[in-house]
């Protein structure tokens, strides 16, 4: 078991962190435009020193195991809770009533959330139906693979696993879907596949939900697998974190399950794990 020890922090809001830091708010969408520029954005609180001490100096399964159990320690939301906590997570750093949705990259009124086609809703990234766990308090109200989403959007997605192809979803550029597979847009492949892996090294069958894995197949199913992950991988090291990733993980961790995704703080381990 990890003997590290979770740090606890005051959260700031966001705008507030960046006039502290000195710099101007990033340019990143108005109201249903698609987000740009927020790749400048500083981030609020980093991990602390010693929260990755017991994976040092390991790699492959051992690497895996050690980081189950530090990111284990976690605390876990009800699903009403994502709401609210999405909402601080993704919020849009030029307009703090909003929040970015993730395939679209638009920026829209954070009140703007439910179940019509033109609002957000809380997308799933690894499908809920793949391994079955639906919306229950652990992966299914895990904040570091849900994220807002157009509603239409998220239901052309459905359950499909991540590949490269297939036809433009409309009124989505850059995201691609076929009969079984979504391909988000560029500016996010990398974020889709970090979540991924963090969901297969946070939920390994031992606390009474599946055994989460990514494979190299489409079609999955119900089955607890999500592919491909070659394809993955390559997204992964083609779109390194940006400042609005990494900002996300450090509200999660000082703000909400105090746990972090160790896929945007060290991206080589991605490699060391799945070779």
């Amino acid at each position: 078991m990890s003997t590290h020890h979770k740090r606890r922090f005051r959260r700031l809001p966001l705008l507030a962190i960046v006039a502290a830091a000195g710099l101007a708010a990033p340019s990143v969408a108005t109201a249903n435009t698609p987000a740009t520029a927020d790749t400048t954005r500083p981030t609020a609180v980093q991990a602390p020193d010693d929260y990755y001490q017991d994976a040092t100096g390991k790699s492959g399964p051992e690497l895996k195991a050690a980081l189950h159990t530090i990111i284990s320690e976690q605390t876990k939301l009800s699903y009403d809770e994502v709401w609210d906590a999405l909402k601080s997570t993704d919020e849009d750093p030029d307009n703090p009533s909003n929040v970015i949705l993730l395939y679209t990259g638009r920026s829209q009124s954070k009140d703007a959330n439910g179940g019509n086609p033109d609002q957000w809703n809380r997308e799933h990234v690894w499908a809920k139906s793949h391994g079955d766990f639906g919306t229950a308090s652990g992966p299914g109200t895990d904040l570091h693979h849900l994220r807002p989403a157009n509603v239409t959007v998220n239901s052309v997605r459905g359950n499909k696993d991540f590949d490269n192809g297939g036809q433009e979803v409309p009124d989505a550029a850059g995201n691609r879907t076929d009969d079984d597979s979504f391909e988000p847009r560029d500016q996010v492949k990398g974020d889709v596949a970090r979540m991924i892996l963090y969901m297969a090294v946070r939920y390994d069958g031992d606390d009474g939900f599946a055994d989460l894995e990514p494979n190299d197949e489409v079609d999955n199913g119900s089955a607890p697998h999500i592919g491909r992950l070659s394809v993955l991988k390559q997204w992964s090291d083609e779109d390194p974190p940006d400042a609005f990733e990494k900002n996300r993980n450090d509200v999660i961790y000082n703000s909400f399950q105090h746990n972090r995704n160790p896929f945007i703080d060290h991206p080589e381990w991605v490699d060391s794990i799945w070779k």
